[in-house]
């Protein structure tokens, strides 16, 4: 993208905001791998996760991608045809065996086999990226962690795709939420609504089965597992704060076909001082989409995957980049656009310009692991990172199956507990 594209591009997005938007420098929107040799990449998993990084990863310059893997035929037929120079495994085994020269691995299967892929990558001595959460189980997900920790101990990097820690918009809210931008925290909400049905149309009795893990309880641990995970590792990052207890309450409000997975769920989590987080989730209605709102005495963040916002309480104190703010309504509030480099736009008049992200959440995540791997640095979401929302959103799954309270033991969110 040409500086005249991403001009355009960022004029474009800024149209639509309100609040407060937090944009970083435009360095952090297009980072630019280190030079050296093109990094050898597979793709494991080439259902609708792996389309998209296939997408992504056609982005990233200095990432080769040399193969791709998926054990259902139908879905390694379809990522041939986005991977055309790519080379074709129906099983990891044989993928690990043919390409000697393969550097990294990336994981997009379903969430119940991340953990046997991607043992099997670090045993060959291969980086390896996995989509997250790291499992559907806390066992799995527990060794898994402690596999990758081994791996970067060994010098190989392990990396999640928990992807707010590497999204460069919410590494600048979380740059205002630190210095104070919100005061003292108050509660947290998350919500992720898409309306789909999870499940796939396949033509015998055994691929369906295999293809519709998400409604399956022993592969997934449904919305909370495989969504709240994600906007509770935002928590996690952004405030420090570790829930305590955890409930949930679930149930089929339009996906009525027998299935035993909730396609509509409501969870509580508590944090210290008698905070609260929610949650909502759905895939019975898309209205919101992804987001997370922070409220604190002071002000309210809210983040929404491509675009984040502060909008100020009226008796917060006055931080010094007001004089720069371009003010837009939202909704009965008015906010301001707060532009990262607001001082230096001022004086080239483009304050206006600029508001969310030139590519999806995803890319980042892909991209700081590429450069992870060619610096020879540790991923923005390790092993470490990862291991504590993806035990959190299953203890949310049990608490929803359940109908219970559960306590969160501090012991199973780290990897010597």
């Amino acid at each position: 993208m040409n500086d005249l594209a991403r001009r355009d591009f960022l004029r474009g997005a800024a149209g639509g905001l309100a609040g407060l938007a937090l944009v970083p420098e435009l360095d952090r929107l297009f980072p630019v791998l280190p030079p050296g040799a093109p990094l050898r990449t597979a793709l494991v998993g080439c259902g609708k996760r792996g389309k998209e990084i296939l997408a992504e990863l056609a982005k990233i310059d200095g990432v080769e991608l040399a193969a791709i893997c998926d054990r259902d035929p139908g879905k390694l037929k379809s990522g041939g045809r986005r991977a055309k120079e790519a080379a074709r495994y129906a099983s990891v085994e044989e993928l690990l065996a043919g390409e000697s020269e393969l550097q990294a691995v990336l994981v997009a299967t379903s969430t119940d086999q991340h953990r046997p892929v991607a043992e099997a990558a670090l045993a060959a001595g291969k980086h390896v990226w996995c989509e997250a959460p790291l499992a559907n189980t806390i066992e799995d997900a527990r060794a898994l962690a402690a596999a990758g920790a081994a791996a970067a101990a060994a010098g190989r990097v392990f990396a999640a795709g928990f992807t707010a820690r590497t999204n460069p918009v919410y590494g600048r809210a979380r740059s205002v939420y630190k210095a104070g931008g919100v005061r003292s925290l108050v509660a947290a909400r998350g919500a992720w609504f898409h309306k789909e049905s999870w499940r796939a149309v396949a033509p015998t009795d055994e691929r369906q089965r295999l293809l519709d893990w998400r409604v399956d309880p022993a592969r997934c641990a449904g919305l909370p597992g495989e969504c709240a995970s994600h906007a509770i590792d935002a928590l996690l990052w952004f405030t420090k704060e570790t829930p305590t207890r955890v409930a949930g309450h679930g149930a089929i409000l339009l996906h009525d076909d027998g299935r035993e997975v909730a396609d509509t769920v409501w969870l509580d989590l508590a944090l210290a001082k008698g905070r609260r987080m929610s949650f909502e989730g759905s895939i019975a209605n898309s209205f919101e989409g992804d987001n997370l709102v922070l409220r604190g005495t002071h002000g309210t963040i809210k983040l929404a995957q491509t675009h984040a916002w502060l909008f100020k309480e009226a008796d917060a104190v006055t931080m010094g980049w007001e004089v720069y703010a371009h003010r837009q309504p939202f909704h009965r509030d008015e906010g301001i656009v707060l532009l990262a480099n607001a001082t230096q736009l001022a004086d080239q008049g483009k304050l206006e310009e600029g508001a969310g992200l030139p590519n999806p959440p995803l890319y980042y995540s892909l991209h700081d692991f590429a450069a992870a791997v060619l610096e020879g640095t540790a991923p923005a979401c390790g092993a470490a990172e990862a291991l504590p929302p993806t035990v959190l959103g299953i203890l949310a799954d049990q608490a929803v199956r359940r109908g219970e309270e559960l306590a969160v033991e501090p012991a199973l969110l780290g990897l010597e507990g």
